[in-house]
């Protein structure tokens, strides 16, 4: 049970880092997507929506205290990835064709949360690339709400296709022993 829970926790422990990492070279080279949730999405592949929601809101705050105040707002989008992710993923239905379809259902939810703290906590304006499109948009005359949660919808969708192709090409690489491993 010990060496089984010292799994996880280290599986967590390393999916923080690269939420984290994934993050910060998004806001550095100010792509318009976030990479803050692979992490996340690994862990809610392996372990479940418990043990991933508990990845994202570590990852969150230590963003949020280190280098990106607008993490921690942000913690609620990454309890609800953390939560769909997991249940997606207990489903079987995050692989092959239905991918594309999963990650909108798994994007609509994020992205409105997203929407709701951009719109509402910062007027529209956050550390993301996005926020440049956000403004350009609300420019030409599309609501400021509108504007934000179409950017976020698609933005949200690119992130986590992205996020779920590469955490499937990585189970798909693991032996069947460690994946039965860590899933306990």
């Amino acid at each position: 049970m010990k060496k089984n829970l010292t799994q996880k926790l280290t599986l967590m422990g390393i999916c923080v880092a690269l939420n984290i990492l994934g993050a910060f070279i998004a806001l550095i080279l100010r792509i318009p997507i976030l990479l803050d949730s692979i992490g996340t999405i690994m862990v809610a592949a392996f372990l479940g929506p418990t043990y991933a929601v508990t990845t994202g809101l570590v990852s969150s705050i230590i963003s949020g205290v280190t280098y990106d105040i607008y993490s921690l707002y942000f913690a609620p989008v990454q309890i609800i990835v953390g939560v769909i992710a997991g249940i997606l993923y207990k489903k079987d239905i995050l692989k092959g064709k239905k991918i594309f379809i999963s990650v909108i259902l798994l994007s609509v939810f994020s992205a409105l949360a997203g929407a709701i703290i951009a719109a509402f906590v910062f007027d529209g304006v956050t550390s993301s690339a996005s926020s440049y499109i956000v403004q350009m948009l609300s420019a030409i005359g599309i609501s400021k709400v509108v504007s934000i949660f179409i950017i976020q919808f698609l933005m949200d969708y690119a992130d986590r296709l992205i996020s779920v192709v590469i955490v499937n090409s990585v189970i798909g690489k693991l032996p069947k022993v460690i994946i039965e491993r860590l899933r306990g």
